[in-house]
């Protein structure tokens, strides 16, 4: 987990909300983040598999859906069938780009709701404290009773399989953790001198949370959110395995493996080369947050 990001101010100006141009800022983000060539491979590779899976009615092949008989469990580098296919003959690099377009979107929009909620109710525990505090984080407490995942299982367990069920799954057991991540940085800064120099000359509570606060506590809610959408992917594609998830027909990486593990010893490539996609786009995303860890801390831009 990230820790939040220290802000330096160069003068009192900055301590009563009046912004300079932050071009200088963005660059040296920019060049930081540039400097680590782990995080440049992780964000091709995102990017490779988003445009992959956006750009999937043109660029796949084969129809996903498409079972040829005559080619079930062709191994790969098949004549036009590049990675194989699966034990219905359909092709397993077209159900892969298809597939990318539910699996990203599993892993990527519950992180987002997540981070919003979070983004709430951690700048309220955070700046208030007090009672409003004790009650948010204690109802939050709750979903820490239970692992991340075993509590993902029981509520899509309890409201139904399915795409959406999953994704709202996911959104729950995420917020406790990011809100956290929030709360905390949130009363970090809240103690820094230029949010004291700010109440001192009488700025109010709003434009304290939204332009004090609010830039200073995102960076690490982003960092922290960018890191869990790879544990998403392998979250989402473990409920799709177990049945929980996307339904088959739909392509999905978590569907794919589970169907192949029924001919794993005749031919293994059917479960292996989405699980191998899997872990190495769940990689990418842990490689980007880093990067942005890295990028966002004021001593590496020096």
């Amino acid at each position: 987990m990230a820790a939040p990001t220290s802000v330096v101010l160069d003068g009192p100006e900055e301590s009563v909300g009046l912004r300079r141009p932050r071009t200088g800022a963005a660059t040296a983000f920019a060049r930081a983040y540039a400097r680590d060539r782990q995080a440049l491979v992780g964000a091709a590779i995102a990017l490779l598999f988003v445009a992959l899976a956006a750009l999937a009615p043109i660029v796949s092949p084969h129809d996903p859906l498409k079972a040829e008989g005559s080619e079930r469990l062709a191994p790969p580098l098949t004549p036009g069938f590049l990675l194989g296919t699966d034990e219905q003959g359909r092709d397993i690099l077209s159900r892969i780009i298809w597939g990318g377009r539910v699996s990203l979107a599993v892993g990527i929009l519950p992180t987002a709701v997540a981070g919003a909620l979070a983004l709430l109710l951690g700048l309220m525990a955070g700046y208030h404290e007090g009672w409003l505090d004790q009650v948010i984080m204690r109802v939050l407490d709750v979903f820490f009773a239970l692992p991340m995942v075993l509590l993902a299982i029981a509520i899509v367990g309890f409201i139904g399989p399915g795409a959406i069920n999953q994704m709202f799954a996911l959104a729950v057991v995420l917020v406790p953790y990011s809100t956290r991540v929030v709360r905390t940085a949130t009363i970090s800064m809240k103690q820094a001198e230029f949010v004291e120099a700010a109440r001192a000359v009488g700025v109010g509570h709003g434009r304290l949370l939204l332009r004090h606060l609010l830039p200073n506590v995102i960076p690490p809610l982003l960092v922290y959110t960018t890191t869990l959408v790879g544990m998403m992917i392998v979250a989402a594609a473990g409920l799709s395995f177990l049945g929980l998830g996307v339904q088959p027909p739909t392509p999905d990486w978590g569907v794919m493996v589970g169907n192949g593990r029924l001919v794993l010893y005749r031919a293994a490539h059917v479960a292996t080369i989405p699980g191998i996609v899997i872990v190495v786009v769940a990689l990418a995303f842990n490689f980007i947050g880093e990067g942005l860890r890295e990028a966002l801390n004021p001593r590496s831009r020096r």
